[in-house]
């Protein structure tokens, strides 16, 4: 029984495809924790944070402390998955946060006010352009949950084949 984390980069076939999803999250997490360190990112997260139940205690470091949280654990999330082509369980790792940080992302899409307007009309979901800005983080979120399943070792994913 292989019990050993894996890595893309090091293996055969379609499943090495899956470092170029590797590296393109490590550039949309750098991406995203840099701009994290601007006062308009700060600004245009505010209310999220102020209404997420999960991550609205972030209010206690303030308009920007809050925004410099999110980019620090941002770029820690790109350093662990540009690391994770060399460690599996730095890939594993990487991609975990990654999840937990697109399904906080997505919860907004439900926890902000104004930003979908649910209706029994002809038009059952209609979201402004913030809700379409959430909406498309299910994509990110299902890429870092492949790059998770893909580190865990063959035994704990028996679907997957070597």
């Amino acid at each position: 029984m292989n019990t050993s984390f894996n890595v893309a980069e090091a293996g055969d076939g379609s499943y090495r495809l899956l470092a170029i999803l590797r590296w393109v999250m490590v550039v949309i997490f750098v991406s995203f924790g840099i701009q994290k360190f601007t006062l308009q990112s700060a600004q245009g997260i505010a209310q999220f944070i102020t209404n997420s139940p999960f991550i609205s205690w972030l209010s206690i470091f303030g308009l920007r402390g809050e925004a410099y949280v999110l980019g620090v654990a941002e770029l820690t999330i790109a350093a662990l998955l540009a690391a994770g082509a060399f460690s599996p369980l730095l890939s594993a790792i990487g991609s975990l946060m990654g999840v937990v940080t697109f399904a906080i992302t997505w919860s907004f899409f439900f926890t902000t006010p104004g930003v979908v307007k649910w209706s029994v009309s002809t038009d059952p979901i209609a979201w402004n352009l913030t809700g379409e800005f959430i909406f498309k983080d299910i994509v990110l979120l299902c890429v870092c949950v492949v790059l998770f399943l893909a580190s865990l070792p063959r035994s704990f994913v028996p679907l997957r084949k070597a």
